[in-house]
């Protein structure tokens, strides 16, 4: 995979990727107009869909409706480092979800690809180009 990634203006980066570009800024007290989101919290926001894949696509293999499942997560930050020290996700699970369930779909939450490539970080290298 391969993005390219533009700096439109102000604390404003984007990264465009396939047929998309996803808009980061940073907020007013930071410099930046605060019009899109933060690059951290763009990390938190994919951890926690691609948590939510795992458990649609857990259910919808099983047929099990997903009317009324919500996700809520939150996350605390070391005050010295600003690194999160700590990630929840809460499954509000739909009604009728099936008890025998409950285990495999946390079980599928944490096979989540994002939450593994933290687990086990990939070497990450920055090289620069004239």
């Amino acid at each position: 995979m391969e993005m390219e990634i533009t700096f439109p203006g102000g604390k404003k980066i984007d990264a465009e990727f396939k047929k998309y570009t996803v808009h980061t800024d940073q907020p007013r007290d930071e410099g930046g107009d605060g019009s899109a989101p933060e690059p951290y919290d763009l990390f938190l926001a994919s951890l926690a869909t691609c948590a939510g894949v795992y458990i649609l696509y857990f259910c919808e293999k099983r047929s099990i409706a997903v009317d009324g499942l919500r996700m809520t997560v939150q996350a605390e930050k070391n005050e010295k480092t600003h690194l999160f020290e700590t990630i929840r996700m809460r499954v509000k699970l739909p009604h009728g979800f099936p008890e025998k369930y409950r285990t495999a779909l946390v079980r599928a939450a944490e096979m989540c690809t994002v939450k593994r490539s933290v687990t086990s970080p990939p070497q990450i290298e920055v090289k620069l180009e004239e």
